[in-house]
């Protein structure tokens, strides 16, 4: 009978996987091919007791040695496994539980968002404690230069998909220069490039703060963004603030979910 009291009371585990498995996450850290040596010391194994895992992951296919070096590298079948995760993975299923925990977290609203026809789309809205007297809703169609969630978009995006989004939120009379989009966007760029987030301060509305940061796929591709916004007194706007620290490392953790590597 399942242990209904306790549902977090600890499952058997196979220590030997468990002391082999790191081998292989080691492996696919390193970008080139490592001796036996190195990728004993890189897990904490003395070469002698890491090269009989290597042999069974060899028998499996997911380690392969080269018969000139005697380096190891990933084999076959982690190509394998690591494709086939790839092609399962779901940006929106991946990104909904972080921020659901981002806003338990933080207490405040989170958004996340794709990029759809016409810009920066809602596609889950997960309210916080705090509360967010503002409009916004699933579907919604933000910004591209005046939210954070759309700087977060325009750092990262090719600037077609940015000119073609503008000129429809606009119109043509109404849109931005040229000048005025490149210097947006090169703003942004600095923005996310030094601080991981973009940032708007009272800006659509004033009194909401609100931080974004872009998640990535496995090609460095723009999957979507997460935002997270409260009322100014707070959801503190400082670069350094707890909020843009929580923002920053949640899309970082969808984005490794996504296989995204720096």
């Amino acid at each position: 009978m399942k242990d209904e009291a306790n549902p977090r009371k600890e499952q058997r585990a196979i220590q030997s996987v468990e002391v082999g498995g790191p081998l292989l996450l080691a492996l696919a850290d390193h970008p080139v091919p490592m001796t036996l040596k190195d990728l004993a010391a890189a897990v904490g194994l003395t070469p002698s007791r890491a090269h009989p895992y290597l042999v069974s992951f060899g028998k499996l296919g997911l380690v392969e040695q080269d018969r000139a070096s005697g380096r190891y590298a990933l084999g076959p079948a982690a190509l394998q496994i690591g494709l086939s995760c790839l092609h399962q993975s779901d940006p929106l299923k991946a990104a909904t539980p972080v921020a659901e925990a981002l806003a338990a977290e933080l207490e405040h609203a989170v958004a996340v968002v794709v990029w759809g026809n016409f810009g920066p789309t809602v596609v889950r809205l997960i309210e916080g404690r705090q509360p967010l007297h503002v409009n916004l809703r699933v579907g919604a169609v933000m910004s591209v230069l005046g939210t954070a969630t759309g700087r977060a978009f325009a750092a990262v995006l090719p600037r077609a998909a940015l000119d073609a989004a503008i000129a429809s939120q606009a119109g043509s009379a109404a849109s931005p220069g040229k000048t005025t989009v490149a210097r947006e966007v090169r703003e942004a760029a600095a923005e996310l490039a030094e601080h991981g987030v973009a940032r708007a301060m009272g800006r659509p509305i004033p009194g909401i703060n609100a931080f974004s940061a872009p998640v990535f796929d496995h090609e460095g591709r723009a999957a979507l963004v997460l935002t997270s916004l409260g009322p100014a007194d707070s959801f503190p706007a400082d670069w350094r603030s707890p909020c843009a620290a929580a923002v920053r490392r949640a899309a970082e953790h969808v984005s490794r979910r996504l296989g995204h590597r720096r």
